[in-house]
Order: structure tokens, then C-alpha cells, then sequence
């Protein structure tokens, strides 16, 4: 079973996990599953970026993003060329190193 390193995020998982997911679950689910609370605004449907992360690595593993997603991901906070939306980027066979950003654009506008 293939496992997800999260590096420690500030508020989300301050000492960082490591955790185990099942090829064909996403990103954001297997995170949700481990109780790290990432952002999911759109309840999961790809219409927003709260769930931004950027797979440091095992990105070539990952299913190929979609035209939505990738119109999305130009707005997020953050963005770099290994940045997917949690909830469409589903685990393969391959681990995974996620970093998830430090903010997002919800954050963001809140905080700052």
C-alpha cells in the first residue's frame, strides 16, 4: 500500500505524518481519512483550490489533471509546476511527498 509523507504544516499537521492510502483513493480523502483537515470548500468537485498541495514527490505517479483542474490551479495561492488539487489527484502504486501550501486563496483573504 503505497504511503503519503506530509510535511509539517503550521496548523494542519504541525509534525508533518506519514500515512498509508489505497491506490485509486485521492490525495485529499487519504488526508481527511488520517485527520489531517485540509480545505475542501467545493465539497470535492473541482470548482475551487482550497485543497492545493504540491506533491514534492511521485508526481509522475498521479492520473494526468484535467482541463478544469489545471484552469483552477492557475488561480491558486502558491501555485508551482507539481501542484495538483487534492481532491482530483488520485494515488497510484508509488509513494507520495505532499506538501500542503501555507495558505489558500480562502486563507489568505481572510488573514493577510
Amino acid at each position: 500500500m503505497p504511503q503519503i509523507v506530509v510535511l509539517p504544516h503550521h496548523i494542519l499537521c504541525p509534525d508533518g505524518a506519514v500515512l498509508e492510502a489505497s491506490a485509486g483513493t485521492t490525495v485529499c480523502d487519504a488526508l481527511l481519512q488520517h485527520d489531517i483537515d485540509i480545505e475542501h470548500a467545493c465539497e470535492k468537485s473541482c470548482a475551487c483550490t482550497t485543497c492545493h498541495v504540491i506533491v514534492r514527490e511521485g508526481f509522475d505517479s498521479l492520473n494526468e489533471a484535467g482541463e478544469t483542474e489545471e484552469d483552477l490551479l492557475d488561480k491558486a495561492w502558491g501555485l508551482e509546476a507539481q501542484s495538483r488539487l487534492s481532491c482530483q489527484a488520485v494515488v497510484a502504486d508509488e509513494d507520495l511527498v505532499v506538501e500542503i501550501p501555507r495558505y489558500t486563496i480562502n486563507h489568505a483573504s481572510e488573514n493577510h
